[in-house]
């Protein structure tokens, strides 16, 4: 197994990567460089959020009952909202907390049982940590955002059809963005349930809707092909997550023992699986047709990062405090894999360089797998402590077919200071893959790969990549894994 040292040399600082054409990286000392050297033909705006003009919420608590106007109830019907709100305890806290206006034997009893059911959830909380960790510490406990505490930009997400992407900000406001207009629509959360909205354009209220999710900690994962419309909404706290059949309206809750909670989830790109990371040291991966699942447990953590190639035939996976990507590869003859295999090495590596060394590796933060298949992208977490070991983001070449393969590509880098914090591909950039930055000075920025795709057929009408000519040493010939010889 090779490891980084294959790779080129990272760009030294002051240096920006801006695109790759013929099997190397461009850079320049502006990120806005590159656009003079393409055409305008499509051009995705780079934006920057300022971490100081944007006001975090105030309010520390995720529940939106407190933004309500206190109104007299009647104790049966605030202990029917406390049942429905917060179960069994919350109604016993219910009781308790109404001494005359319930017997007092009741009140005692209730007491008592509230108490015995937190004795026992405080055992609940020494097997799972993650229990005790407020909302925000939870998020950023299980966030692919890389920091996500003091980063400007919360999350990011292309549109899967079109030529738009939505932004998640500090202050709770979702903007979304066109590529060749200028922000069309913004929404802003407040606790969550309710939002208000934006738009330079006329629209229906069909095309604005608010749904309550469950708070505080709540991602969905939506899979819009034509034969499976469902989405998926999971928490880290509760060992199930559901199934919403959209076009039937059905929710179908899984649940299985173990695990903890739901961390990540992910469809395969044909819809044929799922795979659902948990906080503990396994994760399971399901197939869609009867919902069955198998379990992998993982030996060191839990499973931090994973994605799919685009054909769905293979699962790429990194465990907390591991430097390895591992691999299961599942096909319709056989079912699933055995065994994992590692694919990639990714330990600390040491690159010389003019003005000082720069250390590469480590743990992994997060996985982006272009929908060609041809590149994969691997945000490293670094070391916070240490100047000369950033976060950096490695970009490997990959193979499907007829074996599987990984070639070192490069680094990318950005401004000075500025270290990745979230990536992401475009979903169908007709050029090669398009590649989205987060950075920690609050900067987007769009780092295009010029290839011609071999399952793409190429657009004549397409405007050409920029010219650059190859330096004398080639690195994309350095293969860091091939299924051949592992």
């Amino acid at each position: 197994m090779c490891s980084l040292a294959l790779f080129p040399p990272p760009l030294p600082s002051g240096q920006i990567t801006l695109y790759e054409t013929n099997n190397e990286f461009v850079s320049g000392k502006s990120p806005n460089y590159y656009e003079k050297q393409i055409t305008q033909h499509w051009d995705p705006p780079s934006l920057c959020f300022h971490r100081e003009t944007l006001k975090p919420h105030s309010r520390p608590e995720s529940s939106s009952k407190a933004a309500f106007l206190d109104h007299k109830d009647t104790l049966w019907m605030r202990s029917a909202g406390a049942w429905r709100d917060a179960g069994l305890s919350g109604l016993l806290d219910e009781i308790t907390n109404s001494a005359g206006k319930v017997p007092k034997w009741l009140t005692m009893s209730s007491g008592c049982i509230l108490a015995l059911l937190r004795w026992m959830s405080s055992f609940h909380g020494s097997l799972f940590p993650h229990l005790t960790l407020s909302g925000e510490e939870m998020v950023a406990e299980f966030s692919e955002v890389l920091d996500w505490l003091d980063s400007a930009v919360r999350s990011f997400a292309w549109h899967p059809h079109t030529d738009k992407f939505a932004v998640a900000l500090l202050d709770d406001s979702i903007k979304i963005y066109n590529s060749r207009r200028f922000p069309f629509f913004w929404l802003c959360w407040i606790g969550n349930r309710k939002c208000h909205g934006s738009n330079s354009e006329a629209q229906t209220a069909e095309e604005c809707k608010c749904y309550a999710v469950e708070a505080p900690v709540c991602v969905c994962a939506g899979c819009g092909l034509p034969h499976l419309h469902a989405h998926l909404a999971r928490r880290p706290q509760l060992t199930f997550y559901k199934v919403w059949d959209v076009a039937a309206e059905i929710c179908v809750p899984l649940q299985r023992v173990g695990g903890g909670g739901v961390t990540n989830l992910s469809w395969s790109p044909d819809g044929s699986r799922l795979w659902a990371a948990t906080p503990s040291a396994l994760f399971r991966v399901w197939e869609t047709k009867m919902w069955t699942c198998e379990r992998w447990p993982c030996l060191r953590g839990r499973c931090q990062a994973g994605c799919w190639s685009p054909d769905g035939s293979r699962l790429l996976f990194s465990v907390q405090g591991e430097t390895v990507i591992y691999a299961l590869t599942f096909s319709h003859m056989t079912g699933g894999p055995k065994s994992a295999a590692v694919v990639a090495d990714l330990s600390e590596t040491t690159f010389t360089g003019l003005d000082s060394d720069l250390r590469v590796g480590g743990e992994v933060q997060s996985l982006a797998w272009d929908p060609t298949g041809e590149r994969l992208a691997v945000l490293l977490k670094g070391n916070a402590e240490i100047s000369s070991h950033p976060a950096i983001i490695a970009v490997f070449k990959t193979r499907s077919s007829p074996i599987f393969e990984l070639l070192p590509c490069g680094f990318v880098r950005g401004e000075v200071g500025a270290e990745p914090r979230l990536i992401q591909f475009h979903s169908h950039f007709q050029h090669g893959a398009l590649l989205t930055v987060c950075w920690s000075n609050g900067r987007i920025s769009h780092v295009p790969f010029y290839f011609v795709s071999m399952g793409r057929p190429h657009s004549g009408g397409s405007p050409p990549p920029p010219h650059f000519t190859s330096k004398t040493e080639d690195y994309s010939t350095l293969t860091l894994y091939t299924e051949q010889v592992s």
